[in-house]
């Protein structure tokens, strides 16, 4: 899987091994034995009473979680070089979130006294961890301000941008979103009903700017699609 945006050190900024010093990076990778699951296989379960931690080498995953009455609802999308599981590990309450592969995924298992060893001995590193909850509370508070400063169709359209450039790999026709997002699950990202967004990514195809299969979405016109989500060149 190819990703935009990928630094010389081959990990997508944000993720944890990015933010990490190559010698601090070596050691966390060598820490544990390398497992692979399969797309569906869940590397967490919500409300499981765990401390360890997952380090991601390659692959992406969704983290779901369901609400009071039932529903899934994908909260975000994780890939190779991101740490999953930290609030448990950091704060001992049960998993809030299930973690699903959505490729195949290798990864690591880090228990928590490894975890704590690893921070003790590597403060940069538990400086990085630190950076990485506060920029993923960052993300969170960012998207329920959206849901009610903007309208459906930016929401959609900002959502479409920012997972493109993030987990995107480059075809003849533009940007593919590099794993399988239901209308249902974008739904869920965007704050909208679900017939909502469908007549937006509607509307995004018949204007160009994307194009759509089976669970699929290519993002043709990138430039036509930061206007729709109000981004101009911020992104």
């Amino acid at each position: 899987m190819e990703f935009v945006d990928v630094d010389t050190t081959g990990w997508a900024p944000g993720t944890y091994l990015y933010r990490l010093t190559a010698p601090a990076r070596e050691n966390l990778q060598a820490m544990a034995p390398r497992r692979r699951i399969e797309p569906g296989d869940v590397l967490i379960h919500q409300g499981a009473l765990e401390r360890h931690v997952i380090l991601m080498h390659n692959g992406i995953a969704k983290v779901t979680a369901l609400t009071s009455d039932g529903a899934e609802s994908l909260l975000a999308i994780r890939v190779g070089g991101d740490i999953v599981g930290e609030m448990s590990a950091l704060n001992d309450l049960p998993r809030s979130a299930t973690v699903a592969a959505c490729t195949p995924v290798v990864y690591s298992v880090i228990h928590r006294p490894q975890l704590h060893k690893f921070l003790e001995c590597q403060p940069g590193a538990a400086v990085a961890l630190a950076g990485m909850v506060a920029d993923r509370l960052r993300w969170a508070n960012q998207f329920r301000v959206e849901f009610t400063a903007y309208s459906a169709k930016v929401r959609v359209a900002r959502v479409l941008v920012k997972i493109a450039l993030a987990y995107g790999r480059r075809t003849p026709a533009g940007l593919e979103i590099g794993f399988e997002l239901t209308q249902s699950e974008l739904a869920s990202l965007c704050g909208a009903a679900e017939v909502t967004v469908q007549k937006v990514l509607r509307d995004f195809r018949r204007d160009g700017s994307i194009a759509t299969g089976y669970r699929t979405v290519t993002v043709i016109d990138l430039e036509a699609l930061r206007r729709a989500a109000e981004l101009h060149s911020e992104l």
